[in-house]
């Protein structure tokens, strides 16, 4: 079989971020989405002290990260789990915290371009989209077995999808007849519940259900909810936590959270902040960085990224 081609997005970057922290030999970085290595081979290229603890809930991915990491074996450790379970990750390894932290969100290519796995609007194929296999409800269970209203509630919430009630109910129309098993199935319904206007801008007409759908199925909100506080408290003082999120649910997520982190809670008006009340973080990113054109013209991908990083500065009270 042909291997999907990976190009990891805003890789210089990410390692610029990372790097000075991952010089001094036992150094470690938890890649928490380490999908087909690529962030994790430039680390292990570019900071030849550090060690890489690699976690995805995608054992096909596991499996294609250890062919392309095999070259510093020595250097690496793969964990199959969640990424909600970092903290666990990191005490199984003997340690209180880490000097690094990645997170690169969303479905990787891997899984985009995999004939079976359903995540592809472009291609027919079975509506799984479950990123581990192995365990969970399908594409296709949610949608033969949610009522109307939590299906449009899940288009509308994880999609952002304007036309969700119209889609909601086409799909209980259609499954009263026969139930809905393939991709292809799922973008014609689209297609016909969306209204003509709608259809000949913002994309494809299917990109935000397919969106929502995999959101559903792998409740990665609600991972990513608990992953975050779990991650903050996982670095060390002077370590680092970059994030790499690909639609604005994330974003605000992430940004939410990093710049509570990055800012004292006493009044604002104190004219002096107390020993021990300063913020635990500090923003490496002043706002959310995007890939430049050129990057975009040689991976299209990056186009929706949004990369957010922080230090810790101070030890949590």
């Amino acid at each position: 079989m042909v291997q999907p081609v990976h190009i990891p997005v805003l890789v210089d970057r990410v390692v610029a971020l990372l790097s000075p922290v991952l010089q001094v030999p036992g150094s470690v970085l938890v890649d928490a989405t380490i999908g087909l290595g690529g962030h994790a081979e430039a680390i292990l290229e570019r900071c030849p002290a550090a060690h890489v603890v690699g976690v995805d809930r995608d054992r096909q991915a596991l499996d294609r990260a250890h062919s392309r990491l095999e070259p510093w074996a020595d250097r690496v450790t793969l964990v199959h789990a969640v990424y909600d379970r970092l903290g666990e990750v990191v005490s199984d390894l003997g340690r209180s915290c880490v000097e690094a932290v990645l997170f690169d969100l969303g479905v990787s290519s891997m899984q985009l371009d995999e004939s079976g796995r359903g995540f592809a609007y472009a291609n027919d194929a079975p509506l799984d989209m479950r990123m581990d296999q192995s365990q969970g409800p399908t594409a296709a269970d949610v949608l033969n077995t949610y009522s109307q209203a939590e299906l449009a509630r899940v288009l509308r919430s994880y999609g952002e999808e304007r036309f969700a009630g119209r889609i909601a109910a086409a799909v209980v129309r259609a499954r009263a007849n026969r139930q809905l098993h393939s991709s292809a199935e799922l973008v014609a319904l689209v297609r016909d519940a969306v209204p003509a206007a709608a259809r000949r801008t913002g994309g494809h007409p299917a990109k935000r259900t397919f969106q929502a759908l995999r959101i559903e199925v792998n409740q990665e909100l609600a991972a990513l909810r608990r992953a975050l506080p779990a991650a903050i408290h996982s670095v060390c003082v002077g370590g680092r936590l970059v994030v790499l999120a690909y639609h604005s649910l994330e974003d605000r997520l992430i940004k939410r959270e990093l710049v509570s982190r990055s800012r004292s809670q006493v009044p604002v008006d104190l004219p002096v902040v107390p020993a021990g009340s300063e913020p635990e973080f500090a923003l490496l990113t002043r706002a959310a960085e995007k890939a430049s054109e050129d990057e975009i013209a040689r991976n299209p991908r990056a186009r929706s990224v949004r990369l957010r990083a922080v230090e810790r500065v101070r030890a949590a009270a």
